[in-house]
């Protein structure tokens, strides 16, 4: 297999839960009203560092779609999908767009800039 080019996403990032690679930018977010079988999900304009599988027809509760499962390229992980085509005229406004699971990503500024700000003792309290 060949090299693997990563896409640097500069900004707030949506990352993969389980290797840490970014995703989508916060910039891109669409809509936090989606739902997946797992739970949440988020709708984003665009995603990147992704694999793109074969594409299928579901009947979703928003009526019919063909969309593509979508992969973390780097460990493989589902994270979601891409909407290639909504059959219904008002769902028209997904085509080409990403569905991230919430369950599948993490917060690039929870999970990397976290600080703690709570109290903690001191040396020497520590050592009583």
């Amino acid at each position: 297999m060949g090299r693997l080019f990563l896409v640097d996403l500069e900004g707030r990032t949506y990352k993969c839960k389980f290797c840490k690679t970014s995703l989508a930018l916060a910039d891109h977010l669409v809509s936090k009203a989606f739902h997946c079988r797992r739970g949440k999900a988020y709708l984003f304009n665009n995603a990147a560092n992704i694999t793109v599988g074969p594409l299928e027809e579901k009947m979703m509760l928003s009526g019919m779609h063909t969309v593509a499962d979508i992969f973390c390229c780097c460990c493989g992980q589902i994270v979601g999908w891409k909407y290639e085509t909504a059959h219904e005229k008002s769902q028209k406004y997904k085509e080409g767009k990403f569905v991230l699971e919430r369950g599948r990503i993490i917060d690039g500024v929870d999970s990397e800039f976290y600080v703690d700000t709570r109290n903690s003792m001191s040396d020497a309290e520590d050592a009583e």
